[in-house]
């Protein structure tokens, strides 16, 4: 017997355990486990019942992904779960922590499930770019319908014990904490009561309502292709149900291993893949084999405006108290409201009640304009005005009514952490956390790393990003650090194609149609365009070089059409506030100030060719940021796009994306580029490099 899986006997009751820690996940050893321990169970003639639990603080929280790719070892899930259906005696499932993807299907396979409190059930594997293939797809639909079983496996989402209860999922909860002992109380109701053996895969009823219906399908399929956006997974996974309506079981489940192979070896799920792992890989930065974080018990943030208030809030939901500081009574009144305000939406949209509210705010939460009341304050982050003699005052007010051990944070998105760190005694305990917009919403946070920030700080800030359940990345010291300084190139990228001749509408189209949730200008309305303004006119007096093409986004700025928060910007949001419509005004504006500056038109691009330059630019950027050392890895430079700027995840970053095209094709892309503008389209000698010697970018990952 494997140590994955333990097996005993008590009384008429056979006991089998998964101890795979630390989330069970169905391994090889755990699968070729339980097999075995039903055939155990089988031999035994004591035994009634049998019960199948986790060990631990969790059932089966999913297959293990590590084998994916990898040539099959030992029995495959849906053999196991067939194994566990056929028993002729009952087989007693209890679902504590979480049971995903092969756990439920697992799961599914047994004929009782019980649930105990806080538990949560699910089907995520579309989160890796492929669908159930263990009988996920022709299980589930036999117990719940296909409506139900299509919006769970589609979405992917984690379903709670008590909808699990009502959608039939399960078939109690337990109100207990020991799953050994609930399974125990079940197999003994199960033996007492005498209850016939259950089998999904025999329950047709709810299938075969739908046999031949193509209509109902293509309803529920263009519905899932729409919210997809590009995935595939979801869309097949609904090819695969309805096939659990059309065909006997075992040829769905032979159809439905078909389509999951087939979507393993897709581009879009190693893309997801990869994701899945360089956010676990993107944690591991050289400071925290020495440094020790600091523990955060009360934070101070300065600024109530929209980054300040988002932070506040973030801290607040992860539990840490926050001293909020701004400039005057009415500008700390305002920052209250805007933290107020967040708090009541939650309560609107049945997140949390109001008590749950009122103890952020009166327990957890208090402001002021004293800066004295940060003196007791653990780490404090500066959300203020993004300019250099603005922050550099703060922080030389911040040397003094700080602790002198207290870590002090600059939120800026571009100013250089160094200078601002050197108006301080102590530049060790200085660093940036850049948040991004909603900033107690978006998942990304980059830890800048200056010249003299400490082991111990750099520790801190992962240390706090995960307690925020955000994806902590280490950034370099430069202008836009890792994101935003892509994020710039992109844009002139874009910036040029309009000089030339395209339509900043063919833009943003061609970039949503590509995967990302909006276009750069769209984005830019979102955000505000006087940040980017305020940006250029920095950059410009501190020496801008080379070509410069935002003379039509500084239109709209000069004229106060700043975007959404203005009704108007690149596009006019006079009739919808959130969309907008194409603005006349500002393609007139385009025409003239391409004539005026006289540039050769190149008619509008297509899609495919605004894209070969949108990602080249991002693409090469991104390599020079690894090259220079700002970023570690072409991974951090990934999941920095996808976690803060919308590069469709199923893509896997530009820089996997990168090497899914081929290296070799995005250099031959730059160098014809090149004969255009050799300045801006000059490729990165990394990736001349890698190209040279045959390797690409995921070679760098370690």
């Amino acid at each position: 017997m494997t140590n994955a899986v333990n097996t005993s006997l008590q009384g008429d009751i056979f006991l089998i355990e998964i101890n795979n820690p630390p989330v069970n996940a169905a391994s090889a050893a755990v699968r070729e486990g339980v097999i075995d321990a039903i055939r155990q169970f089988a031999a035994e003639d004591k035994a009634k019942a049998a019960v199948l639990y986790g060990a631990g603080r969790t059932f089966v929280a999913g297959a293990d992904i590590r084998e994916f790719g990898k040539l099959p070892a030992g029995p495959m899930l849906p053999e196991v779960v067939q194994i566990v259906e056929d028993s002729e005696k009952p087989v007693v499932c209890i679902i504590h922590g979480t049971a995903l993807g092969g756990g439920l299907e697992l799961a599914l396979g047994s004929h009782v499930r019980v649930a105990l409190k806080g538990s949560k059930v699910g089907l995520p594997e579309v989160a890796i770019g492929v669908m159930p293939g263990a009988s996920g797809t022709q299980r589930l639909p036999r117990l719940i319908g296909f409506e139900a079983a299509a919006e769970i496996i589609a979405t992917g989402r984690q379903v709670s014990a008590k909808e699990a209860l009502q959608l039939g999922i399960v078939d109690a909860i337990e109100d207990m904490d020991d799953p050994k002992a609930a399974g125990i109380a079940a197999a003994r109701r199960v033996i007492d009561q005498n209850l016939p053996v259950r089998r999904l895969s025999k329950m047709d009823e709810k299938v075969q309502a739908h046999k031949g219906d193509t209509a109902f399908f293509d309803a529920i399929r263009a519905d899932v292709k729409k919210k997809a956006r590009g995935q595939i997974a979801p869309v097949r996974a609904i090819d695969a149900l309805e096939n659990a309506a059309n065909m006997p079981f075992d040829e769905g489940m032979t159809a439905e291993r078909e389509i999951f192979m087939e979507l393993m070896n897709s581009d879009q799920s190693k893309a997801l893949r990869h994701a899945f792992f360089a956010e676990r890989e993107v944690a591991k930065v050289p400071e925290l084999a020495n440094g020790t974080p600091k523990e955060i018990k009360q934070a101070g943030v300065i600024g109530g405006g929209t980054m300040g208030s988002g932070i506040t809030l973030s801290m607040l939901f992860a539990g840490i108290p926050v001293t909020m500081v701004e400039r005057d009574e009415e500008s700390a009144a305002r920052g209250k409201a805007n933290v107020l305000k967040v708090l009541d939406d939650g309560i609107k949209k049945g997140r949390y009640d109001e008590a749950y509210r009122d103890n952020l705010m009166n327990t957890l939460y208090k402001v002021t304009t004293d800066f004295e009341a940060l003196g007791d304050c653990d780490i404090i982050i500066e959300a203020a005005f993004e300019m250099l003699e603005v922050k550099q005052d703060l922080f030389r007010t911040l040397d003094k009514v700080a602790r002198k051990d207290a870590i002090l944070a600059s939120n800026t998105s571009y100013l250089d952490i160094n200078k601002i760190a050197s108006v301080t005694s102590r530049p060790e305990n200085v660093l940036g956390l850049h948040f991004f917009s909603p900033a107690h919403i978006m998942k990304l946070l980059e830890v800048v790393v200056a010249d003299k920030t400490s082991a111990d700080a750099v520790a801190t800030g992962f240390a706090l990003a995960k307690k925020l359940k955000k994806i902590g990345v280490r950034a370099g010291v430069c202008d836009g650090f890792i994101g935003n300084r892509i994020l710039e190139v992109y844009m002139k990228a874009a910036a040029f194609m309009v000089e030339e001749g395209t339509s900043p509408y063919a833009i943003d189209k061609a970039v949503v149609g590509f995967g990302y949730p909006m276009g750069p200008h769209q984005m830019g309305d979102l955000a505000g365009l006087d940040i980017g303004l305020m940006s250029r006119k920095r950059r410009i007096a501190e020496g801008y070089k080379g070509r410069y093409a935002f003379e039509y986004l500084d239109w709209l700025g000069e004229k106060g059409d700043l975007g959404q928060k203005t009704g108007r910007g690149c596009y006019d949001y006079s009739a919808d506030p959130r969309k907008g419509a194409e603005n006349p005004e500002f393609l007139a504006a385009i025409e003239q100030i391409r004539k005026e500056k006289g540039i050769p038109q190149k008619g509008e691009l297509s899609s495919d060719e605004i894209m070969r330059r949108y990602m080249a630019a991002m693409i090469n950027e991104g390599a020079k940021v690894v090259e220079e050392g700002i970023a570690l890895r072409p991974l951090d430079v990934d999941i920095v796009m996808l976690s803060g700027y919308g590069s469709p995840r199923w893509r896997g970053g530009p820089m996997h994306y990168a090497d899914t095209i081929g290296l070799d094709k995005v250099l031959a892309d730059l160098n014809e580029f090149a004969k255009e503008d050799p300045v801006f389209w000059k490729p990165a000698k990394l990736i001349e490099d890698l190209v040279a010697k045959g390797e690409n970018f995921s070679s760098l990952n370690g």
